[in-house]
């Protein structure tokens, strides 16, 4: 039988987003090494909601990596201490019985606190809609299928499509850039034969919109790389520089 550990949180509390916020010292017993931190969070949540507290806020979704919602700074580090691995994937047996854990939301300007531990990151949206997406017509499943990838080129759209969106590599970029989730979603279709008809105009607007929402600028410090749960090589990034200094020019 596991044994059950107790951990001293620091939580962000803030009600809303013009309310100012402050840390808020909780203690949770009885937690399993097996449960995940965010399963640890619902073990705290249920016991303020019996206590008539209000819980904490926090966002999950599908608890396996895949989503990318449930993204927290977590002893200052986004996701946590683990690689290559979100929030909702860290389980509690990384941690010691009386650990300390200081808990946050993302920050950045472009990230605004909503209540607590969640943030808007509707930016993401609105970068996606301006350009991350093919709509020339390339026919149905079938067709689109028969047209040859090379397999390098093909292995790395996929690593570029395997970003989440979770935000993490703006929180942790000290510029709050977001260069690293707009390379991955311009690279991943500009590497396909699909995406090739609007890549000047993609790049053009996308890059565009990033700027707007008042992102950061990349200046290669390589947090963003090293905190991604799916390992997105700060690579796309050149990738992207170089496809929108050619739509630029052209």
């Amino acid at each position: 039988m596991s044994q059950k550990m107790t951990i001293h949180l620091r939580v962000w509390r803030q009600p809303n987003r013009e309310s100012p916020g402050q840390m808020v010292p909780y203690t949770v017993t009885d937690v399993s090494p097996h449960m995940s931190f965010l399963e640890m969070l619902d073990l705290l949540n249920e016991r303020l909601i019996k206590e008539g507290e209000i819980p904490i806020a926090f966002d999950s979704d599908c608890r396996e990596g895949i989503c990318g919602t449930c993204g927290l700074m977590i002893n200052g580090q986004a996701h946590g201490p683990l690689r290559e691995t979100a929030t909702c994937q860290l389980h509690m047996r990384h941690f010691k019985d009386g650990d300390i854990i200081t808990v946050e939301p993302w920050r950045a300007r472009a990230f605004p606190v909503i209540k607590d531990l969640v943030v808007d990151r509707s930016a993401f949206d609105r970068i996606i809609a301006a350009g991350g997406y093919v709509s020339v017509n390339t026919g149905g499943a079938p067709d689109a299928n028969s047209i040859p990838v090379p397999k390098e080129k093909a292995e790395k759209a996929m690593d570029a499509a395997s970003c989440i969106g979770c935000g993490a590599c703006v929180a942790a970029c000290p510029n709050g850039s977001a260069s690293l989730f707009t390379a991955a979603k311009i690279s991943q279709l500009v590497l396909l034969p699909q995406g090739h008809p609007e890549r000047k105009r993609r790049a053009l607007r996308m890059v565009e919109q990033m700027d707007r929402e008042g992102f950061g600028d990349c200046s290669n410090h390589g947090e963003c790389e090293a905190v991604c749960p799916k390992g997105i090589p700060i690579t796309m990034i050149a990738r992207m520089r170089r496809e929108y200094f050619k739509a630029a020019i052209s």
